[in-house]
Formats: structure tokens, C-alpha cells, sequence
């Protein structure tokens, strides 16, 4: 059987595609580099993170976009003997106004090397390209209507302007032609997330609904030309969650077929805490078995609309022997491990190093935490409700503006902070600083009066996460001690802060340095473990 989610950790919006008997899914990064991630399965169980081909100046730079901005919804296809990649690059997020800028990369392999970027347009967001029989190249993009009352303005309306369809022309790369407003949405509202396909004389047309929270949904509508006019389905949902559902905030996906005929279809979702509607992980992927009814419309296999926690595999699926990884990075190695992102500048070089001290990951301290142009952090996606993450790290600040730790992240509104800093009086000190979800940005700090010897180099710092609770621990030798009042772990969610429409990543913990001072001193991380305390 197939375990939902099957991304587990922040892997919103999946674009699934299929090459022979290789099934890939592209998923969204937002403001984490490099940008969009790629899995890779053999039988739609078992999924291994290959490529994030977004890795160069020229193809993505986001310093400066604001949180939960950058990389939104990809879209992954075959076609021409190559792989087709559309993005969006969202530049702004609150207020009325979007600066959505969407581009189309392409490579003959998918683990690239992936050219540079086509410019699109910038209309909305969630582009997707078909490719239609005939040849022709169709892109269709969420309207994005700046003038929305429910943003603060007139008439009143809902900024999502509907779904317009253009055609594009690969030999002038540009798109050609009139754009057409080809569907509007059920009452649900707020549509997005297109995806076309074409099947037994029908153009299917996907999108989501409802907005990436609570009220998220699949709708279906289907016509006979690209261009429409296109019938809703009857039933209007493929998939909707429920109060009682283990998997909420069921939306945005896509429909795959296997060589064998059958029907699947991919869905983010969230698994909110117990009794929370806080989701630490973000919104995840997940995957549905489906069939086409007699009336030809596509329905899930149990008939429901909520999504399954488990599903069958293909019958033609391969088997496949999981790669087992150590829950412990040394870093003796050449390249950052892919588990690894960090936030939104293509320099990494100004922010890491893995080659200046053999043996040990080199961070440099940059701008202060939250800021979103350079950063000095290196973090991976938190996967489990409870787990145990570590590191050790030889770090002498000489000044209050210095730090370096370890953190659990998910925006510059919402961390925990174990930092090593200095203290006038004291020296070389150990301290929490934490951001619970204030707006506008406040920052709280938890001084811990133990002063660190200078005679000892390195510190180990840990972060031990049950459910809704964080507790931090420290050792120099001997015995792990507790450090500081439990912590909420659960405001690092989406829903935390301002609320579940405020913010769309996953919650992520790793290693950080600061030096507002300008001097950008150097922290040396030995090692990094990430264990998980459950199974998910």
C-alpha cells in the first residue's frame, strides 16, 4: 500500500509526470534555495528527492522577496524528448498587488543541466503548460485582479481573476496570440492551480479552490476545445477534506496515468497537531487512487471525496528497496547534502563554505535572522511531529551583534533560537531568542546565565520537539542539561501568527550565524542529526 503524505514535510503543490515507467513529482520551495524540489519513484510509494534545478543566478534570484514569496507551484512535463519546467517567482505578498513572474526552463535530462529561463508573463500565478496533440502549446495561469475589495479596495470582488488560457510559441519563445478567460470557478471561490490534459475527446481542465487552507478542494470541469466554454463537473469537487479527516487543507494537484491504464492523482494536504489546527510540516503531498465513471468524469476509487491515508500501489509497480540514510551528517564532504536548502541568495559562497575548514560545515555571519537578503542559514525540512536534532560547533564571538546556534525556522515571525553569543559581563554565553508569531516582528530573548569557558571549543546544542513542545539542551562535556522553558513548537506552522492564509512553507530546523557587526566571523559545525521519535 501507499502511505499518505507521501512527500511528508513542506512539499506543496505537486506536478506529477510520467516518463515510461519513471514517475517524477516538482513541488514548491518559495524562498528556499535552490528552488523547486524534484522526487523520483518507480511505483508512486516510495520517493526519493533527486534535483532542484533552479540553482544559478540567472534562473532564480530572490533575495529581497518577503517570506512565504519566491517559487510558487511548478510545473513539470514531457514533451519533444525533453523536460519542460514552468515557475513562478512571486516578488511580493501582502497587498493588494502580487509582481508574479513566471518562466519556463527546459532540459533533455531531468537532473539537468537546466537552461536558462524563458520570460512568460506576469498575470497571475500557478502556470502550467500542455501539450496537445496537434503540437500546439497551450499556457494557461491563474488572473491575479489587484483591485479586490477584500484586500481594502473597490468594487468588491475576489483578487483570483479566474484561469486564462494563451498559446505558446517555442521557436519565438513568447507566448502568441489572444489570452482568453476560460473559466471562472465554482461558488467555492478563489480558483486557482491549473492543469490541463486531454482524454477521450475532452479537455480536463484542474484547479484548486476554497484557498490553501481549511475550505481547499479539486475542482473538475471538462469541454471539447482548449478555449471552452467548459461544464463544471456535476459533482464540482474530486477532492475536499473533512472536520474528522486525518489529512486537511486537501487541494492543488494533478492526474497521472501508469502504463497500465490506472489513474492516480496528486493533492497537497496538512496533518494538523491533535486538537490543533496547527500544521508544523506545512502542506505536504499526497496521492489518490481514481477511476472515470461511466459518465466520464473522474471519481476517487472509494467513492468519497476526503482523501485516504493509505492507497494501493500500481500493478505494475516495481519494487523497490528504500535507501536507508544515517540520521547523522559529517560534514567531510564536498557538497551540501540535498536534504540542505538555505534562503533565497544564488551566492551560497558568501554564506557557507565546506572546503575553508576541512571537516566541518563553515558558516560566516551575515544579516540577522528574518532577513531576506542574506542570511547565514542552513536548515532541512522537519518530517515528523516528534524528533531529536543536533549539532556541535566551535564558534569565540567577541560582540553581542555576533551568534551562531541552532534554530528551529519557519519565517522571520516564527523561531526558537539556541544561540552561543557574548555577554559584556560574562563572555561567551548561551541564550534563546525565539519570535512567536508577533506582527509586526518582535523578537523575545531568554538569557541564560551560564557562562561557556573559554578553555572549551566546541558546544553541543540540541532540540528535542514532542508534538506542540520544543525543549532545548546543551553539553560541553558529560550529560546533555536542559536549557530554558519549554517552548511552543506548534506556532511554526502556517497556521501560527497571523493565521493560515498569512503563510505557506514548513517548518525547518538546522544550523544559523549572524554578525551584525559587519565582520562576518566564522561558526564551524562538525555535524548535524536529524532522528525521528515516530513513524509517519
Amino acid at each position: 500500500m501507499i502511505k499518505n503524505p507521501i512527500l511528508p514535510g513542506f512539499n506543496p503543490d505537486p506536478s506529477i509526470c510520467r516518463v515510461g515507467k519513471d514517475y517524477y513529482i516538482a513541488t514548491s520551495t518559495f524562498e528556499w534555495y535552490p528552488g523547486v524540489q524534484i522526487h523520483h519513484s518507480r511505483n508512486l510509494s516510495d520517493w526519493t528527492l533527486i534535483t532542484r534545478p533552479l540553482d544559478r543566478p540567472s534562473q532564480l534570484d530572490m533575495r529581497g522577496n518577503p517570506d512565504s514569496c519566491g517559487v510558487w507551484a511548478p510545473a513539470l512535463s514531457f514533451s519533444d524528448e525533453k523536460f519542460w519546467l514552468i515557475y513562478t517567482d512571486v516578488k511580493r505578498y501582502d497587498g493588494n498587488f502580487k509582481d508574479a513572474h513566471n518562466y519556463l526552463v527546459t532540459s533533455d535530462t531531468i537532473d539537468g543541466p537546466w537552461s536558462d529561463p524563458v520570460y512568460i508573463n506576469s498575470s497571475g500565478f500557478d502556470p502550467s503548460l500542455f501539450h496537445d496533440t496537434d503540437g500546439c502549446k497551450w499556457f494557461v495561469n491563474m488572473c491575479w485582479n489587484h483591485r479586490a475589495g477584500s484586500l481594502g479596495q473597490s468594487p468588491r470582488h475576489s483578487p483570483f481573476g479566474g484561469i486564462l488560457l494563451q498559446e505558446y510559441d517555442h521557436s519565438k519563445q513568447r507566448l502568441v496570440g489572444d489570452s482568453k478567460l476560460i473559466f471562472t470557478g465554482t461558488e467555492r471561490g478563489l480558483t486557482e492551480a491549473p492543469h490541463l490534459f486531454k482524454r477521450d475527446g475532452y479537455y480536463y481542465l484542474t484547479t484548486a479552490e476554497g484557498g490553501t487552507g481549511y475550505e481547499h478542494a479539486i475542482t473538475y470541469a471538462r469541454s471539447q476545445s482548449v478555449k471552452g466554454p467548459y461544464e463544471i463537473d456535476p459533482q464540482k469537487h474530486l477532492l475536499v477534506s473533512t472536520s474528522q479527516a486525518a489529512l486537511q487543507r486537501t487541494g492543488h494537484g494533478q492526474y497521472v496515468e501508469t502504463p497500465a491504464g490506472e489513474c492516480y492523482h496528486t493533492y497537497l494536504c496538512s496533518r494538523p497537531l491533535p486538537g490543533l489546527n496547527r500544521s508544523p510540516m506545512g502542506r505536504e503531498t499526497g496521492i489518490e487512487k481514481c477511476v472515470w465513471g461511466a459518465d466520464g468524469w473522474l471519481r476517487t476509487v472509494s467513492g468519497e471525496m476526503h482523501p485516504s491515508i493509505t492507497v494501493e500501489v500500481p500493478v505494475d509497480a516495481d519494487s523497490v528497496t528504500p535507501v536507508s540514510s544515517s540520521p547523522c551528517v559529517r560534514f567531510d564532504c564536498t557538497e551540501l547534502p540535498i536534504e540542505f536548502q538555505w534562503l533565497r541568495t544564488p551566492y551560497p559562497q558568501r554564506l557557507f563554505s565546506l572546503h575553508d575548514r576541512k571537516g566541518y560545515l563553515r558558516l560566516y555571519g551575515r544579516e540577522s535572522i528574518g532577513s531576506w537578503f542574506e542570511q547565514s542559514l542552513v536548515a532541512r525540512r522537519q518530517q515528523h511531529f516528534h524528533f531529536t536534532a543536533s549539532t556541535t560547533l566551535e564558534f569565540h564571538p567577541q560582540s553581542f551583534q555576533q551568534s551562531a546556534g541552532l534554530i528551529a525556522y519557519y519565517n522571520r515571525h516564527k523561531f526558537h533560537y539556541l544561540q552561543i553569543t557574548h555577554d559584556e559581563t560574562l563572555g561567551r554565553v548561551i541564550s534563546i531568542m525565539s519570535c512567536n508569531g508577533d506582527y509586526p516582528e518582535s523578537a523575545l530573548t531568554y538569557p541564560i546565565e551560564a557562562l561557556l569557558l573559554e578553555s572549551c571549543d566546541m558546544v553541543s546544542l540540541q532540540i528535542v520537539t514532542s508534538g506542540p513542545e520544543l525543549q532545548f539542551w546543551y553539553k560541553t562535556t558529560g550529560d546533555w542539561q536542559s536549557i530554558g522553558p519549554s517552548l511552543d513548537a506548534s506556532l511554526l506552522s502556517d497556521e501560527g501568527g497571523r493565521g493560515e492564509h498569512a503563510s505557506f512553507t514548513g517548518a525547518f530546523v538546522g544550523m544559523a550565524a549572524f554578525d551584525t557587526s559587519g565582520r562576518a566571523i566564522p561558526a564551524d559545525f562538525s555535524e548535524f542529526t536529524y532522528l525521528p521519535q515516530d513513524i509517519n
